[in-house]
């Protein structure tokens, strides 16, 4: 796709296409502060020439990533395992039975989702929130199963896997926002 272009006063080449910032959608115009994006402060630089089609397809989401998807499953499966359903074997006074183990769980999820997308190259979002419903299931019926004294119905487990899930997502957005860098500071 050819961008049209125009000349500013200085001499430098502008273009009269808006660049569409991937993150929130603002359009900007040329020149842009430091590559950034005037709304949102995300690096638009190599979004725009994403959106044209040129350099690499990095920082949008592509679709359902098979490998990252077996990689948010062992990275959550791991810290649920080794936290929630683990550390009371070792550690006796720590009893996550019942709901005080899906509170636990809740924050380990998102801590997971916030791993996967720091280390994971574009954006997986939907990855570590389908992670998060695999291990939910397994750790649910495990917690429920074993509830004695801090006893839950079944329902709010159900509640509460779907609440781990929504942290997982928010995890996943903040990890690809750090992985992105921070919008510059406003004055």
């Amino acid at each position: 796709m050819a961008r049209n272009r125009m000349i500013d006063p200085s001499g430098h080449e502008m273009s009269t296409t808006p660049i569409i910032c991937v993150s929130c959608g603002f359009k900007n115009t040329e020149p842009l502060s430091d590559g950034r994006c005037a709304s949102c402060g995300a690096h638009v630089s190599f979004e725009a020439d994403v959106l044209l089609g040129e350099g690499e397809s990095g920082l949008r989401q592509g679709g359902f990533d098979i490998a990252w998807f077996g990689i948010a499953i062992f990275v959550i499966a791991v810290l649920t395992g080794a936290i929630v359903l683990g550390l009371p074997r070792i550690l006796p006074v720590l009893d996550f039975e019942g709901s005080v183990g899906m509170l636990v769980a809740i924050p380990v999820w998102f801590v997971g989702g916030l791993l996967v997308g720091l280390i994971s190259p574009g954006r997986t979002f939907l990855e570590p929130v389908l992670a998060v419903l695999l291990v939910a299931i397994p750790t649910a019926l495990t917690l429920y199963s074993g509830q004695t004294v801090r006893t839950m119905p079944a329902f709010m487990y159900v509640l509460f896997s779907a609440v781990g899930m929504l942290f997982a997502l928010v995890g996943a957005y903040t990890g690809e926002r750090i992985q992105t860098g921070a919008p510059p500071a406003s004055n």
